[in-house]
């Protein structure tokens, strides 16, 4: 046989096996096709089925799953809300409205809410804002069944933005449980609770955590644009919006932690919500139960901070060093004060109190109030008429 033929004879032969290679892949796939259209069937079949109640055993399955992925929604917001939420009140300021100068009707001014945190013999005790309930003539707390009570204010501070208003108790069911504000910590969840725009939302509640601790804020007491005292607040990104203030900031225990009263609103601010701490407020109440008023350890003087005061009367009236910038000026004394025993008087510049360096009259505000008692005495540094002096004061309860 020549090269020619033997290479017709391989062409052959492999046009032979390949005629054999594409039989054979045919009928595999045939076979496997065939063999999935019996399992769907038989799948099929299956599913149609029937138990004695005449339920199709594929319903039953799926029903069986359903089941197996439900899950328990409580959760300790829940649980905390559930605890806390029938302690916040709604609480309306009512006010005489007049026109043209002669007396008018009884008109609501405002609303805000407040805590129950005490119940009394046959009277229940609610801590609010004093924002919430200044200028009022009447009072009226709404209850979180609905319920109205007219209410009687016990007291109020403005200093710490705190009141205190009395209901009849028959009708309060649920007392609120106090935690302890110095036990938090940032990033820990908690929940506001209270009246947002009114009481058609009366007992809303938002979630956050805590921002931030003893964070100080600047408050304009008589609003004559002067800062009048520094605020320690706790911060905290759970919505707080007009009519929450007097409400609740509570924990994940179900405990009121903080008693809400600020919201800094500026269109570039968002999520900075404000609270007093409840180990501030407990002692503000306090004094109010029982005094009706905060008792604070008086001087009896008027006061200037020295940054306020133009370069000429400080160099030429007070007389200061030339390097002093800070400290805080006398500008009048009361008769038969504590200041005016001690030999204080007008244009004297203190400087410290005790150890305490003072530079401005929150400084000095701030140490008085939270430092000093009535009946302690207190170690005055100033300067008059350029020489740098002492003198010791006992602080009394003031005389109104």
């Amino acid at each position: 046989m020549g090269y020619f033929d033997e290479q017709e004879s391989n062409r052959k032969t492999r046009k032979s096996g390949s005629k054999i290679g594409y039989f054979l892949a045919a009928l595999a796939g045939v076979l496997i096709g065939a063999l999935l259209v019996l399992t769907v069937v038989n799948n099929n079949d299956t599913g149609t089925e029937t138990d004695n109640a005449g339920q199709s055993k594929n319903d039953e399955k799926s029903d069986e799953r359903v089941q197996d992925i439900s899950i328990d929604v409580t959760s300790a917001v829940i649980d905390a809300g559930d605890k806390a939420s029938d302690a916040v009140v709604g609480i309306t300021n009512i006010q005489q409205t007049n026109f043209w100068g002669q007396q008018g009707e009884a008109a609501e001014a405002g609303s805000g809410s407040g805590v129950v945190y005490k119940k009394e013999g046959d009277k229940a005790y609610i801590v609010t804002n004093n924002h919430v309930i200044e200028g009022a003539n009447e009072l009226e707390v709404t209850l979180a069944d609905g319920t109205k009570l007219p209410a009687k204010l016990m007291g109020s501070d403005p200093w710490t933005d705190l009141a205190v208003v009395e209901v009849a108790g028959s009708k309060v069911q649920t007392i609120a449980e106090f935690g302890k504000s110095t036990a938090l910590k940032p990033g820990e969840p908690v929940i506001a609770i209270g009246n947002p725009l009114g009481l058609q939302f009366s007992g809303s509640i938002t979630q956050g955590i805590i921002s931030g601790l003893e964070r100080t804020i600047e408050v304009d007491i008589n609003e004559d644009g002067q800062v009048d005292w520094n605020a320690e607040v706790i911060q905290t990104d759970a919505a707080i919006n007009p009519g929450n203030s007097g409400g609740a900031l509570v924990n994940m225990k179900g405990q009121v932690i903080g008693i809400n009263s600020m919201k800094i609103a500026e269109s570039a601010v968002e999520g900075i919500g404000l609270s007093i701490p409840i180990d501030s407020v407990v002692p503000i109440i306090n004094d109010i139960e029982k005094y009706g008023e905060v008792k604070r350890a008086f001087m009896g003087v008027s006061l200037a901070s020295v940054e306020e005061i133009s370069q000429y009367h400080q160099k030429n009236t007070l007389k200061l060093p030339q390097d002093m910038r800070s400290g805080v000026a006398i500008t009048s004394v009361q008769p038969n004060s504590p200041a005016a025993k001690a030999g204080l008087k007008e244009f004297d510049v203190i400087v410290k109190m005790d150890k305490e360096e003072i530079k401005d009259v929150v400084g000095l505000r701030k140490y008085l109030y939270n430092d000093k008692q009535i009946g302690d005495s207190i170690t005055i540094t100033y300067y008059r008429a350029g020489k740098k002096e002492t003198a010791a004061v006992k602080l009394t309860e003031e005389q109104l």
